[in-house]
This record gives structure tokens, sequence and C-alpha cells, in this order.
């Protein structure tokens, strides 16, 4: 019988924005992707690194190879701002990962981590944030053949919020989707020993903590003209949160332009769900079914 796989789960939030999540109802960055595995892999086991409050007790050499993989979730740092030692912390062991090629996956703060740890270039987007739904994101010809990218739709939406991109590309990644708005939405990163598939857009969201996550960045979202105020802010999230109840509605999908690329779980975690059966698995000798 397989041994549980051991997956470290990297929480980079800041206590006080984990704290405002908690206030709007949304799960930690960290516990999203903890649910994310057991959605998939029931008896796997992770741990959990808060980087933000410890940014020197990362595992050290010895232990990463004992883990099967590496998640990023999101985090609102600034992954360019190397001065802080919580994000020199964080990418000191996305590099060390690398190099001791423990397989690597993330989503939002994930692919940005990706690339700069890897020699590449991340900065502030020249139109601002990207928000709710990364719209017409088209597989490149390089991703039609790649592992990451298998059965996903040639043009899909997704669930989203950033301010910063990806601006340059290390040596050794593949671009592997983009759209209008982001060149950069989904990248592959081979670099020393190890790999990192990443994307802009975060798979491990659905419906109702993009709800909460509109509500939690209301003030930004209200200056940046997303929302005329609260009232018309909270009728979007009432939206969301009712369409999250009964993805059927047709009068929602059409009214958000929301469909099975972002309601049905099988198509939007699927690079997620392919790490896992391309690269996790293998490596670890293991077959493991991927429910």
């Amino acid at each position: 019988m397989d041994s549980p796989l051991q997956f470290l789960v990297i929480e980079g939030y800041p206590k006080e924005s984990r704290d405002q999540f908690d206030e709007v109802g949304m799960r930690l960055a960290g516990v999203l992707y903890e649910d994310l595995v057991h959605q998939h892999l029931p008896d796997a086991i992770c741990t959990t690194w808060i980087a933000s409050d410890d940014p020197g007790g990362a595992p050290g050499n010895d232990a990463l190879p004992h883990y099967d993989g590496i998640l990023w979730p999101g985090c609102n740092l600034t992954v360019y701002h190397d001065h802080d030692e919580r994000v020199a912390g964080q990418l000191d062991l996305a590099r060390r990962a690398y190099e001791a090629g423990v397989p690597q996956f993330g989503s939002c703060w994930g692919i940005q981590v990706a690339v700069v740890a890897a020699g590449g270039e991340v900065g502030p987007h020249k139109d601002g944030r990207e928000m709710g739904l990364a719209r017409k994101i088209h597989v490149t010809d390089a991703g039609k053949d790649h592992p990451m990218m298998e059965d996903k739709p040639a043009v899909y939406s997704h669930f989203v919020s950033h301010d910063d991109e990806v601006k340059t590309l290390p040596e050794g990644a593949v671009l592997l989707a983009g759209n209008f708005h982001s060149r950069v939405q989904a990248v592959a990163v081979t670099h020393q020993n190890g790999a990192f598939w990443a994307t802009q857009y975060h798979p491990e969201y659905d419906l109702h903590e993009v709800a909460r996550l509109v509500i939690a960045r209301e003030p930004k979202l209200v200056k940046q003209g997303f929302f005329r105020g609260h009232d018309d802010l909270m009728e979007y999230v009432d939206k969301l949160e009712a369409l999250y109840q009964d993805p059927s509605r047709k009068d929602l999908r059409w009214q958000l332009d929301i469909d099975d690329d972002v309601l049905d779980d099988r198509i939007r975690q699927r690079e997620f769900t392919n790490w896992l059966e391309k690269v996790v698995l293998p490596k670890a000798g293991q077959s493991t079914p991927i429910i």
C-alpha cells in the first residue's frame, strides 16, 4: 500500500491580512490549498509554514527531500521587495527546492515566486489590478503540447486577483497561457534540478471564496473603479453567492458571463490535478488514484 504523500504548504499572508480574511468569512490561502490537496488525495499529509510570522522557519535542506511537493498559494506581499525578510525567506526556500528537485506548484504569488527564484522579473502592472475573473485566457502553442494544460479548453476564464505581473521569463520557462491583460497567465519553469508549474489565476478558489475576497478588498476595488460604491459591490457579491449555491441558474451564468470552465472543478482545477498525476505521483513512485 502506498504511503501518504507529504506536502509543504506556504502561508505567506501577514497576520493582519489573515485576520481580515477571517472577518469576511474567507478561508485562509494555505487552508484553501490543503483542502484542494485533500479533495484529490484524502490521505495526503500537509504541513504549513506560516512564512510571514516566522521568516526564518522554512524547512532546511535536509528536510526538503521528505516532501513530495511544495504548494504556493496567493499572498499580498510584493515579490520584488526582496529587502523584506518575509519575501527573502520564501524566495530562498523556492531556490533551495529547485536545487533539491522537489516539485512545486503555485498560483498568483506562486507564479511570481517561481519566476523570480529562477532569475526572471516581476513588476507592477501598468494597467493595475485584474480582479474577479481573468477572461479569454488562451493556451499558447507550447501549452497545447505541455502536460500541465492537458484537457484544458483552448480559451477559458478563471478566478484572479493581482496587481503585479511577470515581466520577463527566466531561462528554462515555457509560457503556457496568457490573455489581453497579462501575457503570462500560466508557466512551467525548469530550473536546476526541479520544476515549478504555476498560474497567475487561482485553481483553489470557488465562487464563494471570490465573493468573500471582493468584500475584503472593497476599499481598493471602489477606489480603482470596479464598483460605484458599497451597494454596487454587494449586488455583485450576492450574485456570486447565489450562483455558488445553484450553479444551474441560467440568468446568473449569463449576467456574470460564467460557464463550466469556472464552475466545474474538473476543468477549473485541471492544471493542479495534472501536476499531481504527471509530476508528483510518478516522482514518488506511486499509483494513488486522483479523485
